[in-house]
């Protein structure tokens, strides 16, 4: 059986990524997933089923989403609205010229995405440091710029901050 490939939106800060299904099980537009995506655990939103090109992507659809996964969902966007104010001010006393704009958790509550309204650099990358330095957690710092996210590039520490993707 050849996989299906479909357009999934996913993120609170939204991306748009392709998404590979080898459940076998069609989706229509507006669907509830969950997927795998390079930071864990995500819900989306199917947009629309595409051709597949032969490139491999690491994005998989791994069901239709359940109850118990919107109930998390919820759970995770109460504990990040809870938590934003006190990653304002762990910002602020470690004296990083960045904006938070938003706090997310996966859907499984294993990594903290902070998008931060900065270009990719040393703010964001010494954010992740001061966090993980801080006993924090594994966290991503995405940064966002008007346009929307701001793509990864290669290389990188392994800390999520300085645009090496983990």
């Amino acid at each position: 059986m050849t996989p299906e490939m479909y357009l999934v939106r996913y993120g609170t800060v939204p991306e748009v990524a392709r998404c590979r299904s080898d459940s076998g099980e069609p989706y229509g537009r507006g669907t509830a997933v969950v997927v795998q995506t390079h930071r864990g655990l995500q819900c989306g939103t199917v947009l629309e089923r595409v051709r597949p090109t032969g490139d491999e992507t690491e994005f998989r659809i791994l069901r239709v989403a359940t109850e118990a996964d919107r109930t998390a969902l919820e759970q995770g966007r109460q504990r990040a609205e809870a938590e934003f104010s006190r990653w304002q001010e762990r910002i602020a006393e470690w004296n990083l010229h960045l904006e938070l704009i938003d706090v997310e958790w996966t859907l499984d509550g294993a990594k903290q995405i902070l998008y931060v309204l900065t270009e990719r650099g040393p703010e964001s990358t010494q954010l992740a440091l001061q966090a993980a330095a801080a006993g924090l957690g594994l966290i991503e710092v995405q940064p966002v710029s008007a346009e929307g996210v701001i793509p990864t590039r290669g290389g990188g520490c392994g800390s999520g901050g300085c645009g090496c993707g983990h």
